[in-house]
C-alpha cells in the first residue's frame, strides 16, 4: 500500500528539536522524502504497523502532529491523525 506521512515536531526546545532529528531519520530510512516533512512509503499492512508504532513512540502527542494518509485504502479509513493539530472550519467565513 501507499502511504503519504507528514508530521509538524515543535522546535521551541532540545528535546524538540531532537524528536525532530529521530522522527526524520526514522523516516529517511524507511521511505522517500518529497518535502521537509512529508514521506512517501510502499508498505504492507505489517510494516505500515510497524512504522506507525516507531513514530508514534518519538513524537509527543501534546506538542507536535502526525498524519498518515493510506491512498489505497477506502475513503472512510484514508487519514489518521496523532498529536496536536488545530483544524480549520471551512464552513465558516475565513478572515486574514
Amino acid at each position: 500500500m501507499l502511504i503519504i506521512a507528514s508530521y509538524d515536531v515543535s522546535t521551541l526546545t532540545a528535546g524538540g528539536r531532537k524528536r525532530l532529528r529521530r522522527v526524520a531519520k526514522l523516516c529517511e530510512r524507511k521511505g522517500q522524502r518529497v518535502q521537509k516533512s512529508v514521506f512517501e512509503f510502499e508498505v504492507n499492512q505489517m510494516q505500515y504497523e510497524q512504522l506507525e508504532r516507531e513514530l508514534l513512540a518519538e513524537i509527543d502527542e501534546l506538542e507536535d502532529s502526525l498524519r498518515f494518509y493510506r491512498l489505497t485504502e477506502p475513503a472512510h479509513l484514508r487519514v489518521k491523525q496523532y498529536g496536536n493539530f488545530k483544524s480549520t472550519d471551512f464552513d465558516k467565513p475565513l478572515i486574514v
